[in-house]
């Protein structure tokens, strides 16, 4: 039975690659179910194949094996630039594009008004003065704000973090958190972020998976997975024996 209330699904994801004639699955037969409306932040130690899997999910690289499901259809239903403006990606470190903040947001949809531009950078916490400000002269805060607006502007159904806020002092740090606990409450988004921080992971409430090389060991809401974690993986990690 198709459960209307699963965005998206993967099922035995795997990716091998193949490294000094060596083949390592840096995912490992992931099977997982997104709830619409949910926050999910993927925890695991360094290599454990957090953004590997997130990247997988938007088709930024290819599965050896394995199936996603988004909206109760195989992705590769989507041409890939649909498929991408419904699961928005957005990278440790922004990517911004010449010109003002407008022109940014404008680039990833270009016949949107001077309301509705206003709009999403109000849902992204950016100023409206700051609409005419040129890319460079951006923080590295305010960039991650404005490149949230603007993967807001092709109303996605699924955004994925990869590490937003990794590169951001405290202060910003904790706008990026707010804003995305913003959006998904009211705008009914499904958040997928992977993040270096259980404390992180904790704040951002919602549902946590632990990955360690390369598969899911342990799932289930993010403060008893971080702080009464069930499996010996889960222990030492948070024990900070896995680094």
């Amino acid at each position: 039975m198709n459960d209307n209330n699963i965005i998206l699904s993967v099922s035995h994801l795997t990716r091998k690659v193949t490294v000094e004639g060596s083949t390592k699955a840096i995912v490992n037969e992931i099977s997982f179910e997104f709830k619409r409306g949910g926050i999910y932040t993927i925890l695991g130690p360094s290599g454990a194949g957090k953004s590997s899997f997130l990247r997988l999910i938007n088709r930024l690289d290819e599965p050896t094996s394995g199936e996603i499901v988004f909206d109760g259809k195989d992705y590769r239903e989507y041409a890939p630039t649909v498929l991408r403006q419904q699961v928005g990606y957005l990278f440790q470190t922004p990517i911004m594009f010449p010109g003002t903040v407008k022109d940014n947001i404008l680039y990833a949809q270009g016949r949107l008004d001077e309301a509705r531009v206003d709009q999403l950078l109000a849902a992204a916490s950016v100023k409206p003065g700051m609409k005419d400000q040129r890319d460079d002269k951006l923080s590295g805060g305010e960039k991650q704000r404005v490149a949230l607006a603007r993967l807001l502007a092709t109303e996605p159904s699924v955004v994925l973090l990869d590490e937003p806020t990794s590169a951001l002092d405290p202060t910003y740090t904790e706008m990026i958190e707010k804003v995305i606990r913003k959006i998904v409450a009211e705008q009914g988004l499904t958040a997928i972020m992977v993040s270096h921080s259980p404390d992180q992971a904790v704040r951002m409430n919602g549902v946590g998976l632990l990955l360690v090389e390369g598969r899911l060991v342990e799932s289930g809401p993010t403060k008893e997975l971080v702080e009464n974690p069930r499996t010996d993986l889960g222990r030492r990690y948070r024990d900070k024996e896995l680094t």
